[in-house]
């Protein structure tokens, strides 16, 4: 009787180890590869499946996660407005991808930051890549907002996945 029990953990173990690891900065989900557009577009090029695929199998595994924030970013060059108005579609094409994917369009909240929150110095080439950036955060745990801040972050939102 022992033998058929051990062998049942024993593949239990086994089906975690082969789990994918996910690693949070804070409240921010590490992804293996950054997501990328194509250039002033909102169309997201095929350098973003694993992104993707890693954001979709963290949500899968984190059930308690029930409010995500696709944030967008972008860099202080050119049109403010137009760098606003193109975070808030790429954030919704993400989120648009990941229902795809099968998450839950309701634990999505995206959102569009333009240039208001730069991590870096604009001046430089540098500075203005680190600033164009998608971000997933942690936005609310079984229903509650994490630290009693607003699911959107402060950023503006981008439009309603389910539809």
């Amino acid at each position: 009787m022992r033998a058929p029990l051990l062998a049942v953990l024993c593949l239990a173990t086994a089906a975690r180890a082969d789990a994918p690891a996910f690693e949070l900065d804070g409240n921010v989900l590490k992804v293996p590869a950054p997501i990328v557009y194509e250039t002033g577009a909102a169309k997201l090029a095929p350098a973003s499946d694993a992104a993707l695929a890693h954001v979709a199998a963290y949500l899968a595994a984190k059930t308690y996660v029930s409010a995500l924030r696709v944030e967008v970013h972008a860099d202080a060059s050119g049109d403010r407005a137009a760098a606003q108005a193109l975070t808030e579609q790429r954030a919704l094409a993400v989120a648009r991808a990941l229902v795809g994917r099968g998450v839950d369009c309701h634990r999505l909240v995206p959102v569009g930051f333009g240039a208001t929150k730069p991590v870096a110095d604009n001046a430089t080439a540098e500075g203005r890549a680190q600033n164009r950036r998608t971000l997933f955060v942690n936005a609310a745990l079984r229903g509650r907002a994490i630290g009693g801040q607003p699911i959107d972050g402060g950023g503006k939102l981008a439009g309603d996945p389910c539809s």
